[in-house]
């Protein structure tokens, strides 16, 4: 009777058999083989890696659109008409895929540490390529990987190929710091003064947009200016409005319910005296910013109301800040189409604000406007020439964060304009448009660029250098070290598995006779057992 005595005594393989069994859903010991994984298992893993590095370009994405998540929901709004936070489910998709996928990613890499075969379950082959994020995993601590699997190759083909591979991976990684620049990476002697910060809308974070109250809270925040979006009512009144339509920022749709829809610029001033313009704030809780607000200030917010142009006016007045808002021109068919410019110069001018505390916008008619009110502070929304700038008397620009490079504000700045960026929420960036040298930004969160009293990050040429230098002098150390220890563990140790030993014969046979006849040799051994 032939006994087999290396199939009779098994160790358990718990944490084996859990990664085998979630990866390629292979549980038994026989469905597990140490074979060299198949082109077409090899071909998936590739897959696998490339949606890898999707899911990292996506979730850097969306990481650094944190500071325009407000102007994404409002983008929606004017798309689908209904006001929603529109972040939150991409957000949460995103973490789900991240936490898959890297997890995907770090079972593929335990096979390859253990010398299992890959074999991706069909579940996840249909899920990896439609996945949209994942995370980088660190290079230097891959080599402990890479190195083993140098040292347990035979075939020296294989191995000059992978070292190479990973070696030009790393090098490109290591010179990467020559080719970054940054204007936080700078002398701080020529560091310029704090830029201003305006309040955009107020500050809408704290109140209801275009409210008296929002720009009452703005100022307690120490803001230099208050930003605000105009419309012409039909009786000539300006008014303080972001969307062309009632509905989301007023009870429009219970006062007026056949006119919900209607264009905000067809309403008189006496029907938007009688709109609430705070209830909205505290129902949707655009900012989730409801909860840290006391209730005196949730009184005052629901009963905020439509605020006119001259209510901003005399409240910036009294307080010497500067006031810029964008006017949208009114439909054709509207009552003031052809009087919008005056309407709303004859406001200015009958507020009693000092004009040199007025941002004038609008490009129409800019020539008479400059003869009817030279102090006003000459202001374009588009990005010109110095020559233009020149020509029409434009003292100051207002431009999104993203439409100017450093080197365009730097040139800005010599020509003695004033530049104000909008809009910027958060710490880091205006941490490095300060540093670029930008004179004002427009903010929705004028309460957290206050403790802003400092670039969050500032370093100096030299010292970046140093740190870029050291970093790649330990890596590669750490590195060559791990190669030197990899390949003394493994030279003449080299360990076999008796059952392995059992099943590979002279000549090759596939992974599903061997598996056959692995089921074979365990019920033979099973049977010996028993008698």
């Amino acid at each position: 009777m032939v006994k087999h005595q290396p199939l009779q005594v098994y160790e358990r393989q718990l944490c084996l058999s859990c990664i085998t069994g979630i990866y390629g859903c292979r549980w038994k010991r026989y469905q597990r083989s140490q074979d060299d994984t198949t082109k077409w298992e090899l071909l998936w893993s590739f897959v696998l890696l490339f949606t890898f590095c999707l899911l990292l370009i996506w979730f850097y994405f969306w990481f650094e659109a944190h500071n325009d998540y407000s102007e994404f929901n409002w983008f929606l709004y004017n798309r689908s008409g209904e006001w929603s936070d529109g972040t939150v489910p991409i957000l949460a998709t995103t973490a789900a895929c991240f936490t898959y996928i890297a997890f995907l990613m770090v079972l593929a890499l335990c096979h390859i540490a253990l010398g299992q075969q890959l074999n991706l379950h069909w579940l996840h082959k249909v899920i990896s390529p439609f996945l949209h994020i994942g995370t980088l995993a660190g290079v230097t601590v891959l080599s402990w990987i890479v190195a083993g699997q140098v040292a347990r190759a035979e075939k020296t083909m294989f191995q000059v190929v992978v070292v190479l591979l990973y070696f030009s991976v790393l090098l490109g990684l290591y010179v990467v710091p020559m080719y970054i620049t940054s204007p936080c990476i700078m002398d701080p002697n020529f560091l310029k003064p704090r830029p201003d910060v305006f309040g955009h809308h107020g500050a809408p974070m704290l109140a209801p947009e275009n409210t008296l109250w929002s720009f009452q809270r703005a100022l307690q925040m120490n803001v230099t200016g208050l930003e605000a979006d105009l419309a012409i009512s039909a009786d000539g009144m300006p008014f303080l409005m972001r969307d062309v339509t009632l509905r989301r920022t007023t009870n429009v749709a219970k006062v007026f319910p056949d006119r919900q829809m209607d264009d905000a610029s067809y309403f008189n001033w006496t029907d938007l005296q009688q709109l609430n313009s705070g209830l909205w704030f505290l129902k949707d809780d655009p900012f989730w910013t409801v909860h840290t607000l006391s209730q005196r200030e949730k009184d005052l917010i629901a009963n905020q109301s439509v605020c006119s142009l001259e209510q901003l006016l005399k409240l910036a007045s009294f307080h010497n800040t500067s006031v810029v808002f964008r006017l949208r021109r009114p439909p054709p068919e509207h009552p003031c189409y052809h009087t919008w410019i005056n309407d709303t110069l004859q406001t200015v001018q009958q507020s009693g604000v000092p004009q040199s505390l007025v941002m004038w916008t609008p490009d129409q008619h800019r020539a008479q406007v400059r003869e009817l009110a030279p102090a006003l502070i000459q202001t374009s929304m588009e990005k010109l020439s110095p020559q233009s700038l020149q020509i029409h008397g434009i003292s100051r620009l207002l431009l999104r964060y993203n439409q100017v490079s450093t080197e365009e504000i730097r040139n800005i700045s010599e020509t003695q304009t004033d530049l104000t960026l909008y809009t910027v929420n958060e710490p880091w960036l205006y941490s490095v448009l300060w540093c670029s040298g930008v004179s004002s930004v427009s903010s929705e969160a004028p309460h957290v660029l206050r403790k802003v009293l400092y670039p969050v990050w500032l370093m100096r040429p030299n010292e970046f250098r140093l740190m870029w230098v050291s970093a790649d002098l330990i890596s590669f150390a750490v590195v060559v070290g791990i190669f030197i220890f990899q390949k003394y563990r493994t030279s003449g140790l080299r360990s076999y598995n008796p059952e392995q030993i059992m099943l590979n014969a002279a000549v090759r046979r596939s992974s599903r006779d061997i598996n056959v006849m692995k089921e074979k040799l365990i019920l033979s051994g099973k049977t010996v057992a028993v008698s």
